[in-house]
């Protein structure tokens, strides 16, 4: 008899995270991490061509959820069973992995959230979609600027004494201030970890702006890979911030948990063929309203398997992925 395992895609802006777990939530498979290049098609293709060459032949994919920026085009793409916005799927991981968790930090590349969990269910939240002083882009940015990787950017910043005060509200005027202090003779590894500061002080002071912050922290996404940031973090709380152990896959494992819990008898999944195909995407504009959606089809061997894009849901329902779970707020403990 096979075993049931269930897969789990986190589709943002920049980077695509897939992991498979078994029945009881281990995980058996991750490939976090893999950078979109500005096309999640075949980013994920890859992701399911890596997983094919080491699962085991007595493990079958009983279901398939995704979250993420993308999940609604990727959820076309590989035939998903659940569709979850970020929200929910961080919080899922969160609560199963951290169950004394109250407070979750997601900083991705190109936006930020604050979770606020109480006895397992979420009661608030808050993004930041506007402003790129909070995200990973504004480190990328500031790490070229000194000619650092983002990787010797994090570890530069563990070695600063004294941080350097950087004015952090926005991009422009962070970058202007560190070319003061440059100027006027700071240290370099200072001016890292003070700019760790400003992002922290940006996302404290708007993102979470009214909301009660409590520990347990969770720090996760993308830039919860910096270790500077979560220096910064606990800085300026003053008490420990945790970055779980699979931090960059949290989406991912939040979405193929929910998959597991979904009971779904018979799956979507398109099943592994779908990264040796090749997959080609087409677009039309919808005039039966003011909306004007542009819905993306998702093309394999001449067939439309999906669509995405659309306000109200239309032409998904009339594609392959008809039938697709809604995204609901909901307790998350099992």
């Amino acid at each position: 008899m096979n075993r049931r395992a269930y897969l789990g895609v986190d589709a943002g802006s920049i980077s695509l995270n897939l992991v498979l777990l078994d029945a009881d939530g281990a995980v058996l498979f991750e490939a976090p991490y893999r950078r979109i290049e500005g096309n999640p098609v075949a980013a994920v293709g890859a992701g399911l061509r890596e997983l094919r060459a080491t699962l085991p032949a007595d493990v079958e994919i009983a279901a398939a959820g995704v979250t993420g920026s993308g999940r609604h085009l990727m959820a076309a793409v590989i035939g998903a069973d659940v569709v979850k916005n970020e929200i929910s799927a961080h919080a899922r991981a969160a609560v199963h992995l951290h169950p004394d968790v109250q407070t979750i930090f997601e900083i991705g590349g190109q936006d930020s959230k604050v979770t606020v969990v109480r006895d397992g269910a979420v009661v608030d939240f808050a993004m930041n979609l506007v402003c790129a002083a909070g995200t990973g882009s504004f480190l990328d940015a500031q790490a070229k600027r000194l000619n650092l990787s983002i990787e010797a950017f994090g570890a530069m910043a563990l070695r600063a004494k004294r941080p350097t005060a950087i004015a952090g509200r926005c991009t422009v005027f962070a970058e202007s201030d560190m070319i003061h202090k440059q100027q006027i003779g700071h240290r370099q590894e200072d001016i890292v970890l003070g700019l760790c500061h400003a992002m922290v002080r940006n996302f404290l002071g708007n993102v979470c702006r009214g909301k009660e912050v409590r520990p347990p922290v969770l720090l996760q996404g993308g830039v919860s890979a910096n270790p500077g940031i979560r220096r910064a973090f606990e800085d300026v709380l003053g008490y420990p911030v945790t970055v779980p152990e699979r931090h960059l896959a949290m989406g991912a494992i939040g979405a193929a948990l929910f998959a597991a819990r979904a009971g779904v008898s018979r799956t979507r999944f398109r099943g592994f063929a779908i990264g040796e195909q090749p997959v080609e995407t087409q677009g039309f504009d919808c005039e039966d309203c003011a909306n004007r959606c542009e819905v993306v089809e998702i093309v394999v061997e001449g067939e439309v398997i999906g669509r995405a894009g659309g306000r109200c849901r239309k032409w998904e329902a009339t594609g392959a992925a008809a039938g697709e779970a809604g995204e609901s707020a909901e307790t998350l403990k099992r």
